[in-house]
């Protein structure tokens, strides 16, 4: 058998010396007011399991590694590809959807550490409240407007450049991993990339300019887009590739625009 062809085969059926097992190491929480633990789990290894494999596999049969009885760890999920945002969580360090993270990638050898993201509220076990997230794009009105009195005639013609542009913002999953990664989000003091970004996707509609000023109006606060420090992990934490600091950038030239002139119409 060549290299090549046993390098396939490598590939194709997981690792060249697998582990017989895999150690998850969780960060746990009974309730929001109660204290964190840590506890260790092992599941039978196989190849192309991902993490939510590996939570099910432990939820049949919740007994620690050490063979203690517990409870089954809470997560969430949907999809199972990529496409909600719900089962992120901090994985190995590094904020992520646990459906696409395979175990084949995270050195499986070691124990694989899973913690809710902090940023966040957290419920129990890896489940975290993003209320915060989902209000901050109500208050963007991240929506464009169809009831009401506009005459909205034929379609509006957009750029092939533009539509390529909004459609890099409309793949955004609100999953918050770049709130997780952004060192100045939490605590309320910024409303964040993500929402930003909504601003911009929206605003780039010809029917979306309607209402454009509602949305510059709430960038504009003491949470507002002036509070980004440029730290550009944003852009490099987002699943999707979305040009996150593009859309910081073009709306804050846009929130000064908009300052300016609504000083000169006083």
């Amino acid at each position: 058998m060549s290299a090549q062809t046993s390098s396939n085969i490598e590939h194709q059926h997981g690792l060249k010396n697998p582990p017989k097992e895999v150690v998850l190491r969780i960060r746990r929480r009974e309730r929001q007011d109660a204290e964190a633990r840590w506890e260790e789990f092992a599941v039978p290894y196989r190849p192309n399991l991902n993490i939510i494999s590996c939570l099910m596999e432990i939820r049949k049969n919740p007994f620690t590694r050490d063979g203690r009885a517990t409870t089954p760890p809470v997560w969430e999920m949907n999809c199972l590809e990529q496409v909600c945002g719900i089962c992120t969580m901090v994985i190995n360090g590094r904020a992520r959807q646990s459906c696409s993270a395979l175990v084949d990638n995270l050195e499986p050898h070691k124990p694989i550490t899973l913690e809710p993201m902090s940023k966040f509220p957290n419920v129990r076990d890896l489940v975290v409240d993003r209320s915060e997230m989902f209000n901050h794009l109500k208050r963007v009105k991240a929506w464009i407007e169809i009831d009401g009195s506009y005459d909205l005639g034929p379609g509006p013609r957009m750029s092939q450049d533009e539509v390529s542009e909004r459609y890099a913002y409309s793949r955004c999953m609100t999953c918050g991993c770049c709130l997780e990664a952004c060192p100045q989000y939490g605590d309320g003091n910024y409303i964040g990339p993500q929402a930003i970004a909504q601003v911009r996707l929206m605003n780039m509609h010809p029917s979306g300019k309607m209402t454009r000023d509602e949305r510059l109006s709430a960038l504009t606060g003491e949470d507002g887009i002036t509070n980004c420090g440029n730290a550009q992990n944003c852009v490099r934490a987002c699943p999707m590739s979305i040009p996150l600091t593009k859309a910081i950038y073009e709306e804050n030239r846009e929130t000064i625009l908009y300052g300016l002139f609504g000083w000169l119409r006083k």
